[in-house]
């Protein structure tokens, strides 16, 4: 039952998640730990931070850790298929509707409309984790070290993670 359970909740999260691995935080949020109690908000920080350390988008990832805490194999395998199966349906017909509607200007406004919300998705998601993420004021230094490092020298995302990740064993340990 619990696989079933994995299965829909990321299904859901999948189909109702626009602009994203950030922008799915916060739906990810409310099933895993709102709703359904598979993680505490610190494991679900933890999970956001390996999701930036290891290949792949961050729905998939959380699906893949959460499945495999609840059900094990199954459960990881049904979780990331459910968060998966929405996308690729809806890539599939979203893919031939605007190649055939893109110039209608509707369709144009639509998307002028949905860009500054995926915005404010992932802003949302930034800010319902900073309380738990940044807890001192190294991690304040951290943070805003990492930013203007990736904005403004271009450094490269993961190498900027890396570098908070030596930060932290040299200063946390």
């Amino acid at each position: 039952m619990q696989v079933l359970q994995l299965f829909v909740s990321f299904f859901k999260i999948g189909l109702f998640s626009f602009g994203g691995g950030y922008a799915m935080l916060p739906l990810i949020q409310r099933e895993i730990i709102s709703l359904h109690n598979w993680l505490t908000m610190d494991q679900f920080i933890d999970v956001v931070a390996i999701s930036q350390i290891t290949p792949g988008p961050v729905g998939i990832n959380a699906a893949t850790f959460v499945g495999y805490k609840v059900a094990g194999f199954s459960g990881s395998s049904l979780a990331t298929i459910g968060v998966v199966l929405p996308s690729v349906i809806v890539v599939l017909i979203l893919t031939k509707l605007f190649l055939k509607y893109r110039d209608l200007t509707p369709v144009r406004a639509m998307f002028r409309g949905i860009r500054p919300a995926v915005v404010s998705l992932i802003l949302a998601a930034t800010v319902m984790i900073i309380p738990s993420s940044i807890t001192d004021a190294i991690g304040i230094v951290i943070a805003i070290a990492t930013f203007l490092l990736v904005k403004y020298l271009k450094l490269d995302p993961i190498l900027s993670l890396v570098l908070a990740a030596a930060t932290g064993i040299i200063i946390y340990h």
